[in-house]
């Protein structure tokens, strides 16, 4: 795998949003699934950060948790704020939408930031749209919404990942 970021043989990837308890770690958690289907544990580091600290140190949205576990996927991380050292210490930081996005670009503009930093709506192959959702302050719905939107999404990034890695 490509990871020139952290001098790691491992592809490092951060997925980012607002709060880090409802769409980061449910992207995490799906990516995180499918490199163990995909039998790639071992050449990737995974992790999810927000752009925002109202939550650090909380588990994700129960509704988050709820989603995940359906479809057969455990999410394990705690909430935690983005850093300057991020930006370098991963080779993909991959915002959920444009506002995060916009800070993250922000702050790499002021670190010596080496990561690519994408929207993950980039890799969906069917995108009616290029942000992630926020499902916080909706029902159940929502959250399988985003779901059926990261899993695509996360998809589509193992695929780009793995081409670029069997150059």
């Amino acid at each position: 795998m490509v990871a020139e970021a952290s001098g790691s043989s491992r592809t490092r990837v951060l997925f980012v949003c607002l709060g880090n308890i409802c769409r980061s770690p449910l992207a995490e958690g799906v990516f995180e699934h499918l490199v163990r289907e995909a039998g790639l544990a071992e050449e990737f580091d995974i992790d999810s950060a927000g752009t925002g600290s109202w939550h650090v140190g909380e588990p994700p949205d129960t509704r988050a948790s709820m989603v995940a576990r359906e479809h057969g996927i455990e999410l394990q991380s705690r909430a935690r704020q983005v850093t300057a050292e991020d930006l370098s210490d991963f080779d993909y930081v991959v915002a959920m939408d444009r506002e995060n996005l916009r800070s993250l670009e922000r702050m790499a503009e002021t670190t010596d930031a080496t990561a690519e930093i994408t929207l993950l709506r980039a890799y969906d192959p069917d995108p009616d749209g290029d942000e992630v959702p926020d499902p916080y302050y909706g029902g159940v719905s929502g959250f399988e919404n985003v779901y059926d939107i990261v899993t695509r999404s996360c998809e589509g990034l193992l695929t780009r990942l793995r081409a670029l890695a069997s150059r």
